[in-house]
């Protein structure tokens, strides 16, 4: 019933990475050795490449950039080609999925049928625990596509500093073939699975919501798990985030990965320099958008880039596309797709009858599947700014024809990391055992109105109370803010902050290794130095 994949690393430089996760290794040839790298270009490969072997590609070019550095920062007495080779050991390490489980298990349908249901979760590193990565249900979820994703996860954590190694989890099913009923028994069944086998746990492995699973899925994976094999350990509902408030979910999770979308493209549509670059002016004011995929990641992104000026002209989505070039209203067609259960024959626009990503824009973002942009469309896009708010939208080719043609591309790695930064908000907070706030609510609201009194004495004590007392008004942003912070305006501000802190840290990279346009590059690296980090003080175990 179970079947592993990559169980154990080799560590010599000659061999292969990992039995079936990873066929080549960083080379360490003569050559290398003599200055000459010879990491694998992402852009050399195939229009449809495998996809674990596309982000393994990203990962070659960022590695290759920074590897000089990384030796240059190893502080040992080592010689240099000592620290040469230390240096590449670890980049092998870091690169391959330390495991994958795949599962097969049986379910009775209501019919009275039986099926056996194929599910599979990959743990991409163990360098920081728990390992963290979402759930998806699909009937194109493979073994590639979950190590691939899981790896992802790994270099998305590091990018936001969010402590947390990768994982992904997938089942092999089309949602809307089965009821409600089966879609719990599917779900229990396979969190029974994970937790059998130790792939799920407070510190060991936490799921999150992905593809076609929500609040209700995970609501019934903590209550299998906190039921079942942690019947007795009080911090059980951490196993997995992205619950509903009443099972210790967080405010604003539902929103995150698009609220974080939003604050993504701002930190880089403000910034004068990179505008530039492409030819548009900083700021949201005149500028077009259009999503491909209009689920959870790209109805909130429509909203927050509505609300601060952005014109929405184009949706695409599985059945059809909408386009109107005067904007369609975000509220308008949720609720039109509530009631309908498709965007097709939205009254607010007209059907789009050719390719949606090709349509006329400043800003195009994918949030539907992997692999969308490729070397045949990508020279026919007209947006400036590709943000990625799906995992691995853009091929290796389309990657390179973009920056030939100075469109700025913001990547997945970054870009969609709003999901499990809040999501580590919501696991700290099952740990704690407390929501935020809920301690110093009170004493800031009381401290407010404090400060207020002692301005308006202040005054009087100045001036007198001639005429009457005199007022102090607050300003509205401050009458909001009296009252104290509420969990959601804790939970936005720390997600701001972690989205443009991490802009900062991308940028600083392009302009360090002069990589222009080219944020993917820069945002690996970055990731490479952290993870890399880790594994050089903590040191190896049992080598």
């Amino acid at each position: 019933m179970y079947r592993y994949f990559g169980e154990l690393l080799s560590r010599s430089a000659g061999s292969a990475l990992a039995s079936g996760c990873v066929d080549s290794a960083l080379p360490v040839s003569s050559s290398l050795m003599r200055g000459v790298r010879r990491y694998a270009d992402a852009a050399d490969a195939p229009d449809d490449p495998n996809f674990f072997r596309m982000v393994e590609g990203f990962f070659d070019r960022g590695a290759s950039i920074v590897e000089d550095k990384l030796i240059e920062d190893v502080k040992t007495r080592d010689t240099p080609e000592q620290k040469r080779n230390r240096v590449r050991g670890i980049l092998r390490i870091i690169k391959p999925c330390n495991h994958v489980l795949s599962v097969s298990f049986p379910i009775k349908r209501d019919n009275g049928e039986w099926e056996v249901i194929e599910g599979y979760r990959a743990q991409h590193s163990q360098h920081r625990t728990p390992c963290k990565g979402g759930i998806r249900y699909s009937p194109d979820v493979s073994v590639d596509e979950v190590k691939a994703l899981a790896s992802l996860m790994t270099y998305k954590c590091a990018v936001v500093d969010v402590p947390f190694g990768g994982a992904k989890a997938g089942v092999k099913i089309n949602t809307k073939n089965y009821s409600d009923n089966e879609l719990e028994k599917i779900t229990r069944r396979f969190t029974i699975e994970l937790a059998k086998k130790g792939f799920i746990g407070p510190g060991i492995d936490v799921p999150a919501p992905d593809m076609s699973t929500g609040e209700r899925e995970m609501s019934w994976i903590a209550d299998t798990y906190a039921n079942t094999i942690a019947h007795t350990d009080i911090n059980a509902h951490a196993c997995v985030t992205g619950k509903p408030i009443s099972q210790g979910g967080i405010h604003g999770r539902i929103s995150a990965t698009g609220r974080g979308v939003f604050h993504g493209i701002e930190n880089f549509i403000n910034e004068a320099s990179y505008m530039s670059m492409v030819g548009l002016t900083p700021g949201f004011q005149d500028k077009t958008f259009v999503i491909q995929g209009f689920g959870n990641v790209g109805l909130h992104s429509m909203r927050y880039l509505h609300r601060f000026g952005a014109r929405c002209v184009g949706i695409g989505e599985i059945d059809g596309a909408i386009y109107n070039a005067e904007g369609i209203d975000p509220k308008q067609l949720e609720d039109y797709k509530l009631q309908h259960r498709t965007i097709v024959g939205f009254p607010g626009a007209k059907a789009y009858e050719g390719n949606i990503l090709e349509a006329d824009c400043h800003i195009l973002i994918p949030a539907a599947g992997e692999k969308q942009l490729t070397r045949v469309n990508a020279p026919r896009i007209k947006a400036k700014i590709i943000a990625e708010g799906a995992n691995g939208p853009t091929t290796p080719d389309a990657d390179k024809i973009f920056l030939e043609n100075n469109v700025m591309v913001i990547p997945d790695m970054y870009l969609n990391a709003g999901g499990v930064t809040v999501s580590y908000f919501e696991w700290l907070k099952n740990l704690n055992h407390v929501s935020y706030g809920r301690l110093t609510f009170k004493y800031e609201r009381d401290s407010n109105y404090h400060l207020l009194m002692s301005v308006q004495e202040s005054l009087e004590r100045k001036f007198g109370k001639q005429g009457g007392p005199i007022p102090v008004v607050p300003t509205a942003d401050f009458q909001a803010r009296v009252a104290g912070a509420s969990e959601k305006d804790i939970v936005h501000s720390g997600l701001a902050y972690t989205m443009e802190r991490s802009a900062r840290q991308i940028m600083r990279t392009a302009t360090k290794y002069n990589l222009g346009l080219d944020l993917r590059t820069a945002a690996y690296v970055n990731a490479i130095e952290k993870v890399f980090k880790v594994y050089n003080e903590a040191g190896l175990t049992f080598t």
